[in-house]
């Protein structure tokens, strides 16, 4: 695994892992330098997604909404030279509460883009693809968005 691939992995799971905590201003900190297609909600830069997120997610007493993101089968695709790279990878989304038990709830893609500003990889592109959907009614605050 290249230095690129890994750091580029790392953003993808950074991003799940702090939707899960709960940390949802980190996880939209990932996205400073993108634009962010979110379905019906149209181009967002990350205080968009920020603001988004902060409307449509339940966060439970604990402090996280009660999911945990994973991401699978990521294709890294790497133009070293331009200091440009893509992604398209596979989400699956699990959530356990006292009301429901432990299932997945979502499932879908996503489609990003990467550049090496600064030295550092960051996201300048993500498109989120929903494709099945469970029961959404304990993490989000409308009925499906896509």
């Amino acid at each position: 695994m290249t230095d690129a691939t890994l750091s580029i992995s790392n953003l993808l799971y950074r991003y799940a892992e702090a939707i899960d905590a709960g940390q949802l201003e980190e996880a939209a900190a990932l996205f400073c330098h993108a634009r962010i297609h979110a379905g019906g909600n149209g181009t967002l830069d990350d205080a968009g997604l920020l603001a988004l997120w902060r409307r449509i997610i339940v966060i439970y007493p604990c402090g996280t909404p009660r999911t945990r993101h994973l991401i699978s089968n990521p294709i890294i695709e790497i133009d070293e030279a331009a200091g440009t790279a893509t992604a398209r990878s596979c989400y699956t989304v699990f959530q356990a509460t006292e009301q429901l038990p432990l299932q997945a709830i979502a499932s879908g893609r996503y489609l990003d883009r990467f550049a090496r500003i600064d030295g550092q990889w960051c996201f300048t592109a993500r498109e989120y693809r929903l494709d099945l959907t469970g029961d959404l009614s304990r993490h989000l605050q409308v009925a499906t968005v896509r």
